[in-house]
């Protein structure tokens, strides 16, 4: 028994001998084998050890020990430059982590402030904050707002942090693309492991407060990771290559995204939805059962008295026309004095013409007439008008062009206001009729004032390269809109602008000389021929602008839905499509059965 406790006291004295004397020959044996970055580290870490310089150190952030003292946490205020240093709340945290001097004042060079002599720095207020931990909480939640000229200081929200992330994401994709095969495993699963904890931890922030408290560590040691990666991959050269080749990849990525949406907006622009359809068979075959006797609308007499205020629209979608008609007689002052000309296609004749016979406009006067009527005028033209160079048939659709021919389709008439089908009248336009046109022709409202949503200029539709057209316009004469306009039917005879408009659509050049659709070829004909409006009258930029001022809105006579985005389209804009949908009967049995609803 006792020789066996001896044997096993010597045993234990073995092992504590080998495990004492096992480091002296073992470690020598391993410097011996580090490599030269490695060894230059070691010598780094070793030195940063007992420097008296501050260091910032590429690591995990580690425990608090107790014998470890907090900086002071300082906020600097330039009296001198007169602003307040504007301090991000990653910077303000990166700072005190750090408690580096040296990073302190590059966060000074970044916010605009150079660094300063030892008597400027007596001159700066210093505001200490308690180092405890609530403290320090409120610290980090602090944000300095800048002040430049005694303006007040407006509320900011920081993305910085979530940039950072982003910037280290794609740094870290860099690095794994330019990595060798097979070379330095550990390194490339490393990193793979930092993006996935990177992107968990991001998840759909879009700005600094809404970033997860494990968002900052995620950082910092993705950071550290990138560090290693960079002794790894040292080849400037191949990274600057590669990032070339990502930017490109990107570009032509974005490219070809606002390519497809471009197209797919246009291409839901030009679809009619299921429901205005069905409504449209619906009203078509209940119209061609009535006795031919029963299919007149309105009173044809007074549809051409030209003593009563005349409107004209052309289109051929049912719901458009009778939202302009129902907008425009809700505020009349005298609705029984307003006669609508309502002009559309033959396809879509029996539909309009059965819908205001179940619908009639209270006291006002509706005409419908079908385009066929009015071919005498447009074989001379059609011709030059399906050759202009337009993807869009509604460009060269007839009903759009027709408007050039209002003296000609409506002979007993003195004067005219114009709608398109996309606007919505919200005022009495009786005043109208008062406005003196000055002995021109066409009074609309102007759209050259730079920063409005309807801003437009001659030379963005017109090729004022041309020598035809440079000699005979002036690219900066203001623009004016189509959509409501008064015209001066008698004046407009007179100078014979219909066969100015004609000759221009037959022009060959060779090349095209403004772009297709009514609008930049209604400027040349009817060039200095156009009175100015008050901008109350009409408010562009609803089918194509999410930002139009609501107050601007509220005050016009008319708004107008103008570009792809029309509020009877699932990509209309919700904001405004209100204005629109009020307008609509919906508890309308044929709107109930064909699913038609705001």
């Amino acid at each position: 028994m006792k020789r066996l406790h001896r044997r096993l006291r010597i045993l234990i004295l073995c092992l504590f001998s080998v495990s004492a004397l096992a480091p002296v020959f073992l470690v020598p044996f391993r410097l011996k084998h580090i490599s030269a970055t490695g060894r230059k580290e070691f010598l780094e870490f070793s030195n940063r050890r007992f420097s008296t310089d501050v260091w910032r150190l590429n690591s995990v952030n580690q425990e608090e020990g107790e014998g470890l003292k907090e900086p002071k946490q300082v906020i600097y205020e330039d009296s001198e430059v007169g602003s307040t240093v504007n301090y991000t709340y990653n910077e303000i945290h990166q700072s005190v982590e750090s408690g580096g001097v040296a990073e302190g004042t590059q966060i000074l060079e970044r916010n605009g402030t150079t660094r300063r002599s030892a008597k400027e720095d007596e001159q700066i207020q210093h505001h200490e904050v308690p180092s405890t931990s609530r403290g320090q909480e409120k610290f980090y939640q602090t944000m300095v707002r800048r002040v430049q000229n005694g303006q007040p200081q407006a509320k900011s929200v920081s993305d910085k942090k979530v940039k950072e992330m982003k910037d280290q994401l794609i740094r870290a994709n860099v690095y794994l693309n330019i990595a060798p095969p097979g070379s330095n495993s550990h390194i490339v699963k490393e990193l793979r492991q930092r993006m996935k904890d990177l992107e968990k931890a991001m998840g759909d922030a879009k700005k600094d407060s809404d970033l997860p408290r494990r968002a900052w560590q995620r950082t910092k040691v993705m950071e550290v990771s990138l560090s290693k990666a960079s002794h790894a991959f040292p080849d400037c050269s191949s990274m600057a290559t590669k990032l070339r080749a990502m930017t490109y990849n990107s570009e032509e990525q974005v490219r070809a995204h606002k390519d497809e949406a471009e197209h797919l907006i246009q291409l839901a622009a030009r679809t009619t939805p299921k429901g205005l359809h069905c409504l449209a068979m619906r009203l078509t075959s209940e119209y061609l059962t009535l006795p031919a006797d029963e299919r007149n609308v309105g009173n044809q007499e007074k549809a051409r008295d030209g003593n009563l205020y005349h409107y004209a629209v052309f289109s051929d979608n049912v719901l458009a026309c009778a939202v302009v008609v129902n907008s425009t007689v809700a505020h009349a002052a005298e609705p029984e004095k307003i006669v609508f000309h309502v002009v559309t296609d033959s396809l879509n004749f029996p539909a309009i013409s059965m819908w205001f016979l179940h619908n009639p406009p209270g006291r006002a006067i509706v005409d419908i007439q079908s385009l066929e009527n009015f071919e005498w005028l447009l074989k001379k033209y059609a011709s030059p008008l399906q050759k202009q160079n337009a993807y869009d048939p509604r460009y060269t659709s007839a009903l759009n062009h027709l408007r050039f021919y209002l003296p000609d389709v409506f002979p007993l008439l003195d004067k005219i206001v114009f709608l398109d089908h996309d606007v919505v009248v919200q005022k009495d336009l009786t005043e109208l009729w008062d406005v003196n046109l000055k002995g021109k022709v066409n009074g609309a409202v102007e759209t050259c004032r730079e920063g409005d949503a309807s801003y437009r200029r001659m030379d963005m539709y017109i090729d004022f390269t041309d020598p035809f057209v440079s000699k005979r316009f002036n690219a900066n004469t203001c623009t004016w809109a189509f959509g409501m306009n008064l015209f001066d039917l008698q004046e407009w005879r007179k100078q014979n602008l219909t066969a100015k408009y004609g000759s221009y659509l037959q022009l060959e050049h060779g090349k095209v000389l403004w772009k297709a659709g009514s609008l930049p070829i209604g400027w040349l004909t009817f060039y200095n021929q156009t009175v100015s409006l008050d901008r109350r009258w009409h408010i562009l930029g609803l089918g194509h602008e999410s930002n139009v001022a609501l107050r601007d809105i509220e005050r016009a006579a008319v708004i107008h839905f103008n570009g792809v985005m029309k509020p009877w389209l699932e990509i209309g804009i919700r904001n405004y499509k209100g204005y629109w949908t009020k307008h609509i009967m919906y508890d309308h049995p044929y709107l109930q059965q064909c699913n038609v609803h705001e």
